[in-house]
């Protein structure tokens, strides 16, 4: 065999002799699998879209892709689950309703556009990617079969770092998706349409795994990585140390955001289609924090000042003349010495989730010396980290106060 060791070592070890790939479709089975549940527990983690892996790399096509000649017998209705394991959620993910946004969650695809083992794209590849065959009859057919069946507002590109987006006919394909789709209005995409394009072109910019700038990054990224920090699927060999904490995960979004991100965050499903509870735990731990401190993550934007105080551990969002600071460690002597905002005489001071305000000092020479309240467990509003909100600060105050009274509803998010 001339896979590589570990995985083959793995394959020996758990099965019978002489499994190939292949059997592996027969035991995804799904039987477990609750599209409903599925939505329900993204709804709640707080989540406002959720993308599902369409193919991966290996080809198996995971929605009813039997129009397409090319993915006979590897895809869910020929083998393995027999339904349609995307429609499925994507009808459960469009019915249901943020709790804390109140907005209809969004679905997208995922799609990978090579293929490890497809002939027909090992061929173009001899060619030099002169020629397209695998992108005609396979690639492109995927694509626009998905969008027309299931009407995803974002598509997720991935695989495309062999050839340039000229070879995946990424452009053309695109220019329909945004102007003649049924979602053209609303549709968004990445960057992963080319070699030409990652980290470059698109909607929004995901360059790589687990993309972390930490820095303001002026167009729109996505940080996507996994809960389980060794697989990007179901690993059976994870140990619980291997799985990131819900802090580790909230103080990821906070940063994330803070630079102008999303978050895209991974569960790995089991082949019966079950989630397991670990995945759930983590995603309901985001979602008990997000209840309280949704207000400084959704429909926020990044302080064009500063995002980041590492001294004091605090990030910074705002939204409707607001600055919100994030703090992801509570100081030792209960106080937070903030350099970038000015307070105002009109600066009023508040922890989300606690009803008192929150005293505080002007700091000779600038920025601000916050009191934190003393938070015994009974009135303490989340864990993990807490909010301030802050108002009238002079760096983003200064074009409210000859406003009359109404003029800043006339501003959109």
């Amino acid at each position: 065999s001339d896979g590589h060791p570990d995985y083959v070592d793995f394959v020996e070890k758990t099965e019978r002799k002489r499994f190939s790939y292949f059997d592996y479709a027969k035991r995804f089975d799904a039987i477990f699998y609750e599209p409903d549940y599925w939505a329900h527990v993204f709804r709640k983690s707080g989540a406002q879209y959720v993308v599902l892996t369409s193919k991966h790399h290996e080809g198996f096509c995971n929605w009813d892709s039997r129009d397409i000649p090319t993915t006979w017998n590897w895809n869910v209705m020929d083998v393995g689950p027999r339904r349609d394991v995307l429609g499925d959620l994507s009808v459960a993910v469009k019915n249901v309703t943020s709790p804390y946004t109140h907005k209809r969650l969004k679905f997208g695809v995922y799609h990978s556009l090579f293929e490890w083992f497809n002939q027909a794209y090992r061929q173009d590849q001899a060619t030099n990617f002169t020629r397209q065959d695998f992108v005609n009859q396979k690639t492109l057919p995927e694509l626009y079969d998905l969008v027309n069946r299931y009407e995803p507002e974002i598509l997720w590109s991935d695989g495309s770092l062999d050839a340039d987006s000229d070879y995946w006919k990424s452009t053309e394909f695109l220019a329909w998706y945004a102007t003649e789709s049924s979602v053209a209005e609303t549709a968004v995409w990445n960057d992963r349409w080319g070699r030409d394009s990652m980290c470059k072109h698109g909607g929004f910019l995901t360059c790589q795994d687990r993309y972390q700038p930490g820095k303001l990054i002026p167009q729109k990224w996505e940080n996507a990585l996994t809960i389980d920090t060794t697989s990007w699927g179901w690993n059976r060999n994870s140990t619980y140390e291997q799985y990131l904490t819900t802090e580790q995960l909230i103080h990821t979004l906070v940063e994330t955001v803070a630079f102008n991100g999303n978050m895209l965050l991974n569960v790995g499903p089991r082949a019966d289609g079950g989630l397991p509870a670990i995945f759930i735990d983590r995603l309901y731990g985001i979602g008990e924090w997000l209840s309280v401190n949704g207000p400084a993550i959704y429909g926020t934007q990044p302080w064009d000042v500063a995002q980041h105080e590492p001294s004091q551990n605090t990030y910074y969002t705002t939204k409707n003349g607001f600055l919100y600071a994030i703090f992801t460690e509570w100081p030792d002597d209960d106080a937070l010495e903030l350099k970038f905002p000015t307070p105002t005489e009109h600066t009023i001071i508040s922890m989300i989730g606690y009803t008192d305000r929150v005293p505080y000092a002007d700091i000779l020479g600038g920025g601000v010396k916050i009191y934190l309240p003393v938070l015994t467990p009974d009135i303490v509003p989340c864990e993990h980290a807490w909010v301030l909100s802050i108002s009238h600060v002079a760096e983003l105050d200064h074009h409210h106060h000859h406003h009359h009274e109404g003029d800043e509803d006339t501003r959109t998010q």
